[in-house]
């Protein structure tokens, strides 16, 4: 493939990479992306996602606390995290988000956790990742209500985030990219049993749209039983071209100038950060 793709969510600074990882960001770039942006999941793994970034002139940082890590967070890791969000190399405040999946942290604790970090986006003008399994009933009153606040739009005009690994049925993806928020397909859109989420990668409009491998989680049906890496990416978008009956270099295309502009990135084969809602407003009609 010649059309450059954008992993929007990998987490290759976590220790499964530590014997390759170089390597790793090579085959990426062989596989034709442009970037990939690298989440934290809590202060650690978002400092080391913003070594990565001041690393890599195409990787891009996101500084966050997970759901599952909630219970860890005290006062001084929020003020840290608060202060990474601020890093010139974070576009993104993520991973946050609920769980009620694997309740590794209390329903309450979660949710406070998580408004502190979307009040924290909108204090510092970036956009969201956001995690949500079996929790979109809880979850989705929150979003809406800070999509409210923020006007439905960053202040430069771009969209409020992105929903990780997106596992709603089609009209809840309608409704989240109404509040504001790109949807974000993963590589299980390949799974033979990947129903629902086959119909949303199907039916919502190509502008709403990201693709991610979530690496190392969640490898595609060619490679199910390994390590998942940025590389493998384009197996989900084919699928999704196949789904829509679209050809596959526009979803390439258009998915990855998504990404760049929640970004606020220019493309490029190596896209460096540009001024907030340049690249918003140059899309403008």
């Amino acid at each position: 493939m010649t059309t450059l793709l954008f992993d929007s969510h990998s987490h290759i600074q976590m220790s499964q990479f530590d014997d390759d990882r170089d390597a790793t960001i090579r085959r990426a770039r062989d596989a034709g992306l442009v970037g990939q942006l690298v989440l934290g999941t809590d202060v650690a793994s978002s400092i080391s996602a913003i070594e990565l970034a001041t690393a890599e002139p195409d990787v891009y940082a996101a500084a966050g606390c997970h759901p599952h890590d909630a219970k860890d967070m005290d006062e001084a890791s929020l003020d840290k995290l608060a202060q990474l969000a601020e890093d010139p190399h974070v576009a993104v405040v993520g991973e946050i988000g609920l769980d009620f999946y694997r309740n590794l942290s209390p329903h309450d604790v979660q949710i406070d956790i998580l408004n502190r970090q979307l009040e924290l986006a909108g204090r510092v003008s970036k956009p969201v990742a956001l995690h949500g399994r079996e929790a979109h009933q809880a979850l989705f009153p929150f979003v809406e209500a800070w999509s409210r606040r923020m006007g439905g739009r960053l202040p430069d005009g771009r969209r409020l985030g992105v929903m990780h690994y997106f596992d709603g049925d089609l009209e809840l993806g309608r409704r989240y990219a109404d509040l504001g928020f790109f949807i974000s397909i993963h590589c299980s859109v390949t799974y033979p049993n990947a129903g629902a989420l086959s119909e949303v990668a199907a039916e919502l409009p190509l502008d709403v749209l990201l693709v991610e491998t979530d690496s190392p989680y969640g490898p595609p049906q060619a490679h199910r039983g390994e390590r998942n890496e940025p590389a493998y990416l384009e197996e989900a978008v084919v699928k999704i071209a196949q789904l829509r009956g679209e050809k596959t270099e526009r979803v390439a295309e258009t998915t990855t100038a998504n990404a760049l502009r929640l970004l606020g990135v220019t493309g490029g084969a190596q896209p460096a950060l540009e001024p907030a809602g340049a690249a918003e407003e140059r899309s403008a009609p």
